[in-house]
């Protein structure tokens, strides 16, 4: 018996590890495409050719500096924020749960659209530097999702209870948002709607720097707390007889998912659903391994996010349409069939 298990476990692992490089194959090649495609088609073998050094100086200006930065920022910031929707639906036990649910994504918004408006110049300009604003947006995020377990209480560890404050915890930060907007100077608004949206068209090497270091600690740290998730799947009770706090550690995976969404979502925008989504399908392709879950739904969150952005240069060019509003058209209808299923399954 034991020896069958094993087999199992281990054509599990085998299966679940070619899955991950499947899917990151698929990866290079849509963040190439992101890369080739746009206003100027550069083949795929120039793009090649390119990065490794190569190319005429007019392809090198446009692979080098307006389109990897591009492709690179939205693949950093969809697979943290896939990363926080994973440890989010892990600990809380619901596929419902997001950082878009539980009002991170709109704390963050919340918390970036007054550091606009506090240090903005009539020049439409920062007064400060912009390595303050993922310092802003993690402000919002961790008074939201702190708002989000007070106003849970003692039933904290009740996800029904913390998704539906999370839901009333998001609304309100988007009406103060948009009220905000409203009082400002027209040159705020504008600032602030395009980042609401969510877009990477604006980012430099330099963003992309500040982004990488501040979510290098924030990842190792998650990585860390991620070998505890599978008893955190236990009760308390039963969590206890193995040695974890979980009220503790439950506090300590919602403040690293509010910090890798507020990082990520400060340099571009507020995008929605990814956290949601891409955990989901990691589930559905690999199950419930750690490892390769965790890989795959970080894999799938740079996926959707650069093909977002991908499929908005290509269709609207050249109008700059912000990639938020495809996750959210995706990602709302999707949401909704999850919540009618589990609605089903429930009753």
């Amino acid at each position: 018996m034991s020896l069958v298990m094993d087999r199992a476990s281990a054509q599990h692992g085998l299966r679940a590890g070619a899955i991950v490089l499947v899917v990151f194959g698929l990866f290079v090649l849509l963040g190439l495409a992101g890369i080739g495609f746009g206003s100027t088609w550069i083949s795929l073998d120039k793009v090649l050719h390119v990065i490794f050094g190569g190319g005429e100086k007019s392809e090198r200006l446009v692979v080098l500096q307006l389109r990897t930065p591009r492709v690179m920022a939205a693949a950093i910031a969809g697979a943290a924020i896939a990363f926080s929707g994973y440890l989010l639906q892990r600990i809380t036990r619901n596929e419902l749960a997001s950082p878009g649910v539980l009002g991170v994504v709109d704390g963050a918004a919340l918390g970036v659209v007054l550091f606009l408006a506090l240090y903005s110049n009539e020049s439409n300009a920062l007064t400060v530097p912009v390595a303050w604003q993922p310092l802003a947006a993690a402000t919002g995020a961790l008074a939201a999702i702190t708002l989000v377990f007070i106003l849970s209480g003692r039933q904290a560890s009740s996800a029904i209870r913390l998704i539906l404050f999370g839901i009333a915890v998001a609304a309100v930060a988007k009406a103060l948002t948009t009220i905000f907007m409203l009082i400002g100077p027209i040159y705020q608004a504008a600032q602030a709607a395009r980042w609401l949206a969510g877009s990477v068209n604006a980012i430099g090497w330099s963003e992309i720097q500040i982004m990488a270091w501040a979510l290098l600690p924030v990842t190792a740290i998650a990585g860390l707390l991620a070998r505890e998730l599978p008893p955190a799947d236990l009760d308390d009770v039963s969590s206890r007889s193995i040695g974890l706090n979980l009220p503790v550690y439950r506090v300590a995976v919602f403040a690293v998912a509010a910090l890798l969404t507020a990082i990520a979502v400060a340099f571009v925008g507020g995008v929605g659903f990814i956290g949601l989504i891409a955990p989901h399908l990691a589930r559905l392709l690999v199950g419930r391994a750690r490892f390769a879950g965790i890989v795959t739904s970080m894999m799938l969150g740079a996926m959707m996010l650069v093909g977002a952005d991908l499929l908005v240069r290509v269709a609207f060019a050249p109008t700059e349409v912000p990639a938020g509003t495809v996750t959210a058209i995706v990602g709302a209808p999707y949401f909704l069939f999850l919540l009618m299923r589990k609605d089903k399954t429930n009753g």
